[in-house]
């Protein structure tokens, strides 16, 4: 039986496996999928030559960067990206590359709008990088927000009504609000949301996270990272298996 799974740490939020246990069932595919908790991912190679029968992983936080030195390969997308979220397993051979940039372009492009021409992307871990590269393919501008300052990039601080009203795209790229902490909601001054933003969330456990709970009130449209789950996983098993 081929074997597929999900590294990062901690997995106790994700829906991946449940997501591949439907797709084996429904089509008939005899393969299971686990989750590989890793605090750090210093022993991945040695973890793949013990699963002979291992054909691909995920990634997720905090390793999407963390494993490319670890890789034989990488596509020229995740080079560009500099992020890692699929892991093909061929001939004792890891190829690294990024699903993530398909599932987001694909779910936030029916939610555009003219106006929707610079965006804000909270947090600068390895998802935020698929999502600045996707926003630039759609043309639009994206700025990092960052609780510490960086050159380049806006601290929570610096969000004047001038910049929320100028980005009516906000991207949460951070775990911020992710199960079991819930009550939690990136520190964007929520008072300045309008019905002119479009305000997204990576997160999908739980479905509404209060970052978007918070931008409903104010009129935004909001929509979660499900779908974008979903589209990243069949570009995973299209990427595992061609």
């Amino acid at each position: 039986m081929k074997k597929y799974g999900l590294i990062g740490w901690p997995l106790g939020h994700s829906f991946s496996a449940g997501f591949f246990a439907e797709k084996f069932a429904k089509e008939g595919i005899d393969a299971r999928y686990d989750n590989y908790e890793m605090e750090t991912v210093e022993g991945l190679r040695a973890f793949v030559k013990s699963e002979p029968n291992l054909c691909g992983l995920n990634v997720t936080i905090p390793h999407k960067q963390a494993v490319i030195p670890l890789l034989d390969e990488i596509s020229e997308e995740a080079a560009a990206i500099g992020a890692v979220n699929v892991i093909r397993v061929r001939d004792g051979k890891l190829k690294g590359f990024n699903s993530d940039i398909i599932g987001f372009m694909e779910s936030i492009r029916p939610l555009l709008k003219p106006h929707h021409t610079s965006a804000l992307v909270l947090g600068t871990g390895g998802a935020s990088k698929a999502i600045v590269v996707g926003l630039r393919k759609l043309g639009i501008e994206p700025t990092y927000v960052s609780r510490s300052k960086k050159p380049g990039q806006l601290t929570y601080e610096e969000l004047t009504p001038e910049i929320m009203a100028a980005h009516t795209v906000i991207v949460n790229c951070s775990p911020v609000g992710m199960f079991p902490k819930v009550e939690n909601a990136p520190a964007i001054p929520y008072d300045l949301v309008t019905p002119q933003h479009l305000l997204y969330d990576l997160v999908y456990n739980p479905l509404e996270p209060r970052f978007l709970t918070l931008g409903k009130e104010r009129g935004a449209t909001v929509k979660n990272g499900l779908e974008m789950l979903h589209l990243q996983a069949i570009a995973s098993w299209e990427f595992w298996n061609k």
